[in-house]
Order: C-alpha cells, then sequence, then structure tokens
C-alpha cells in the first residue's frame, strides 16, 4: 500500500474566467470544488491509476466535512484526523490566456495533541511506500518524525524540506526553484548532490517543460517530454509524486520511473482540475519520453 500524508489539507476552489486583470471586477464562468493539498492530489491519481492507495488528512469544520465527503464520493481510501480549526481553502484561477493563479491560505495552527493524534494515524498504517507531500501548517512537528524504514518521498519546501531531511527520505521532489531556494546554489546536480549528503536518498527535481532532473546514488538522468503542452499545471508536481511512488513500490528503475513520471506529469497539465489526468496522453507519452544518462 502507498500512504499519502497531508497535513496542511485543503478544499480546492478553481475559477474559470476569460481573462486576470488586477483590479478590476471578474465575472467568474464556471466555480469548482475538490478536495486538495497535494498528498490528497497525489491519493487521487494513485486512485485512478488502480494503486492500493490511502489518504490521511486534516479535517476540521465545514470546508473539513467537505473535503471528507468528496474523497469518499470518489470512492478514495481516506482517514480524517480531526482538528478544532478550519480547513483551508486554496484557490485557482483559470483565464483563457493560459495563465495560471493561485491563491494559497496558510491553514489552521494544531495544537500539540492534534500533531500527535495526527502522526499516530501515521504510524499505525504500515505502507510500502510514505508520501509526505505539502506545507506544514502553523504547530506541525515536522515531517521527519513521520517517516520511519517504510521507502519515503518528501514533496515540500524551505525549512519544512531541511528540516525533513533528518528523516532520510529515500526521495525528494523539489523543484528548480525550491531546489535553489534552500541550497543557494544555481547548479541544480550540485544542488541535488547537497541534499542528498544532507540525508536524501535521491532527488528529482521538477524543471517545468523542461522534464525532470535525478540525481540517485546509481546515477544522474534527465527525461524530456516529446511535446510541451499548455493547460492546469496546480497538480503536474503532484502526478510526478504518484509516479515516484508507484515506481518505488515495484522496485522499477530509474529510467522507467521517469518515463511514467514525465508522462503523467504531461496528463495532469491536460486535466481540468488538480488530481486529475488524461489516461490516453499518459499510456502514449511513456514511449516517447526521452531518458538520458549524464555523467556524474
Amino acid at each position: 500500500m502507498i500512504v499519502t500524508v497531508t497535513p496542511n489539507t485543503a478544499l480546492d476552489v478553481t475559477y474559470t474566467v476569460d481573462g486576470l486583470r488586477p483590479g478590476d471586477v471578474h465575472r467568474v464562468r464556471e466555480v469548482r470544488h475538490r478536495a486538495g493539498g497535494k498528498g490528497v492530489n497525489v491519493a487521487r491519481v494513485l486512485h485512478t491509476l488502480g494503486a492500493d492507495v490511502r489518504a490521511i488528512f486534516t479535517a476540521g469544520g465545514a470546508t473539513g466535512t467537505a473535503v471528507a465527503g468528496d474523497l469518499a464520493a470518489a470512492g478514495i481510501p481516506a482517514t480524517a484526523v480531526p482538528i478544532g480549526g478550519e480547513t483551508r481553502r486554496t484557490t485557482t484561477v483559470l483565464a483563457d490566456d493560459g495563465s495560471v493563479t493561485l491563491l494559497n491560505e496558510p491553514g489552521p495552527r494544531l495544537t500539540e495533541d492534534e500533531w500527535q493524534a495526527f502522526a499516530a494515524a501515521v504510524r499505525a498504517r504500515k505502507p510500502d511506500v510514505l508520501v509526505c507531500s505539502g506545507s506544514l501548517p502553523p504547530g506541525a512537528g515536522g515531517y521527519a518524525g513521520l517517516l520511519g524504514r517504510a521507502l519515503s518521498i518528501l514533496d515540500t519546501s524551505g525549512e519544512a524540506l531541511l528540516a525533513g531531511l533528518a528523516g532520510r527520505p529515500s526521495v525528494v521532489k523539489p523543484n528548480a526553484d525550491e531546489l535553489r531556494e534552500v541550497t543557494g546554489l544555481r547548479d541544480p546536480v550540485a544542488a541535488a548532490t547537497e541534499l542528498r549528503e544532507a540525508g536524501a536518498g535521491a532527488v528529482v527535481v521538477s524543471l517545468g517543460p523542461e522534464g525532470l532532473l535525478a540525481v540517485t546514488g546509481s546515477g544522474i538522468w534527465h527525461a524530456a517530454p516529446s511535446t510541451v503542452l499548455s493547460g492546469n499545471t496546480t497538480g503536474a508536481g503532484d502526478a510526478v509524486v504518484a509516479a515516484l511512488a508507484l515506481g518505488l513500490s515495484r522496485a522499477e528503475p530509474w529510467p522507467d520511473i521517469l518515463r511514467r513520471a514525465v508522462a503523467l506529469s504531461g496528463a495532469a497539465v491536460l486535466g481540468p482540475l488538480a488530481g486529475d489526468v488524461d489516461l490516453a496522453h499518459y499510456e502514449a507519452e511513456q514511449g516517447l519520453v526521452a531518458v538520458r544518462a549524464r555523467p556524474d
């Protein structure tokens, strides 16, 4: 089983507009609501692919109830850990010119008892792969304490990423900006190597339309898509994590994992909401992704 962990759950609200103009009044053509947070998105993608997955998440107030209800309606196995604060909302504005604007609330503060209950819910599972994703809400104790002996993926940024390295995650997945922020290095290979020296088993860097860079103990690879796609990019990184988790659970070689990850990322860009994937694109693209080994 793959278990995804989302301590800073959200109800994702997506607005579709003709164009986004600061200071102007906009008429929203369409509003969609969905359970969100990075780990929840990962679980949704894995569920779509037929994987054995469970999402563990915090849920508070009416918004938390809506998140839990949406996951139940989608048939995604989930464990909700109650909290006193109201679960946050995130807002995505999709404009017809292709721009994507995100407004992310910080999330409610967790008490010490709430964090310990959340950690206990995670430890109660015995996953093949544990996925820890997203920002940490105020009061959270950090990801390092959640990582155990199972294979693990850490997808966060800033101080949460640096502190999480103490748990020795199997893989960390920053994007290029997040990697530069925590290391101060512009060369992604050098920066990824620094994270490996600090505790990460492997580092997979999202390079946007240029694909993925993987710096691992068995080699360095660059995986590039066959074409650049336009669409909703908000769930692309979570689709990459889903592919990494699936590949780790099957003990696949890195080139195969990266082909799936790039293909699934593109399939997420074509999906209307974070967590959606275009399965036809995913199946076709896997054979077209170019994976090249790089010298150490």
